[in-house]
């Protein structure tokens, strides 16, 4: 007889690390929670949910008790506003931190009467941390996300699982905080910036991405604004972790595990990045006037990053990730394959790590 196969569930399974997720999980049956249907061949069963409306968590209940996964990844979360058409903030606020909440309520419900739920992984970000830090920080570093929703949101859920751990009944919690996410696939805003393609939704930015149009990168006058430095993490990579957890048999030592995440090796400095993309540089005399231009751009849907993002696109913010080595332990480099710089270049179809002459550990 055919052995039964244990189930995961992933919430956010339409988006772009829930489809790098999937080839990663071939010894699991998935069953995916989102909006809309993902576009894919593998075997999914989906369930169409909305984890902004209150009802949903009963639903993801009654669909946990109904198929018993083993654990739980929780990936659905309002990153980009304009790609998802989710502009207002509450609506943003309800999917992302009352949905987390809710996530973690329904486990806790399931796992009631008999242990069904044993794992949950949250990604959290590193813009939880805030968009201007004195160096690597580990994970113990406070918190101190500001401005933009979407960092604040990540700061918010972060402190949701925190204080939602220890309730899960016999369910061990991984928080993973990774930095941007880089690769061929990936559209984030400070790849996005980079690259210089106009996302926003207006004619005119569609007429732009129609003729192969790039905006310049920007970044105020000053040397220190060029040397700052930028940590990556291939999603490649950040789903190649997450399955190691779903695999992982050894219990932890405590019931919540807080990881820091990056590509392997040395940070890169602005400068190399703006290099490496090939991009035209533009300077602006101070950081209003960058915030100025980035409410101008966004204003007339020509950018799809938000002028909130302004500190994290101006700022330096790296981290420790010495705790997520020991984690890994011998299967570190089989598991995070890429270097930061090799992240990064793959976003451009480059293999070339850095072209300012200044080679990446590997």
């Amino acid at each position: 007889m055919a052995e039964t196969k244990p189930t995961v569930l992933v919430t956010g399974i339409s988006g772009n690390l829930g489809l790098r997720l999937l080839p990663q999980l071939a010894e699991f049956n998935i069953v995916g929670v989102d909006l809309k249907p993902p576009e894919t061949d593998r075997a999914v069963v989906f369930e169409q949910m909305d984890l902004g409306q209150e009802e949903s968590c009963r639903q993801l209940y009654l669909l946990l008790r109904q198929n018993s996964p083993v654990a739980v990844v929780h990936l659905a979360f309002v990153i980009d506003p304009v790609r998802t058409g989710v502009l207002d903030v509450d609506r943003m606020w309800q999917i992302n931190v009352a949905g987390t909440a809710r996530v973690m309520e329904a486990i806790t419900e399931a796992n009631r009467d008999v242990s069904v739920v044993a794992k949950f992984i949250f990604p959290s970000s590193v813009s939880a941390y805030g968009s201007d830090l004195s160096g690597p920080v580990t994970e113990d570093f406070p918190l101190g996300a500001h401005t933009l929703p979407y960092a604040i949101h990540k700061k918010e859920c972060d402190r949701v699982v925190q204080q939602r751990a220890p309730s899960l009944r016999g369910c061990s919690v991984y928080m993973l905080r990774p930095h941007i996410f880089a690769g061929a696939s990936v559209e984030n805003y400070l790849v996005g910036a980079f690259r210089g393609t106009p996302n926003g939704r207006s004619e005119r930015a569609a007429r732009m991405r129609e003729k192969g149009k790039r905006l310049p990168c920007m970044l105020p006058y000053g040397r220190k604004y060029l040397e700052n430095r930028i940590q990556f993490v291939h999603v490649d990579d950040m789903a190649r972790l997450i399955a190691f957890i779903l695999r992982k048999t050894e219990p932890e030592a405590q019931r919540l595990t807080i990881l820091n995440v990056t590509g392997r090796g040395e940070a890169l400095t602005f400068e190399q990045c703006i290099a490496m993309a090939k991009a035209r540089l533009l300077r602006v005399p101070t950081k209003s006037a960058f915030r100025t231009m980035l409410k101008f751009l966004w204003k007339f849907g020509i950018s799809s990053i938000p002028p909130e993002a302004a500190p994290y696109m101006t700022g330096e913010y790296t981290m420790n990730t010495d705790r997520l080595r020991n984690f890994l332990g011998s299967k570190y480099e089989e598991i995070m394959r890429y270097t930061i710089a090799d992240a990064f270049a793959d976003s451009f179809g480059s293999s070339t790590p850095v072209a300012t002459g200044q080679t990446a550990a590997r």
